[in-house]
């Protein structure tokens, strides 16, 4: 559900239950009534929907603490990459 909000920005119930048919609408608004209490997702009301969105925020300060434990290996590799792009060499090689 995550993956369908991130991809379209905001979708209605109905909207995001057409992409799992073997699930009843009632079991997709608890799982979407569970990442709202979580402050993952956003509804607002218009009409008799829900439409639901991402809260990025929310979402980023979750992750952050996660994204902390990995952050040395992506900048070394960003580091290498940038070097090579460059036309040098990745430091510690050469």
């Amino acid at each position: 559900m995550l993956d369908l909000l991130a991809e379209y920005g905001q979708l209605t119930v109905g909207e995001i239950a057409t992409e799992f048919p073997d699930l009843v609408a009632s079991g997709i608004s608890k799982h979407l009534m569970e990442l709202r209490a979580a402050g993952l997702v956003h509804a607002t009301r218009h009409g008799r929907q829900q439409i639901y969105r991402i809260e990025g925020r929310a979402f980023a300060e979750a992750l952050a603490p996660w994204l902390a434990l990995y952050e040395p290996y992506w900048t070394d590799a960003l580091e290498r990459l940038r070097d090579l792009a460059e036309g040098g060499y990745p430091q510690g090689s050469g």
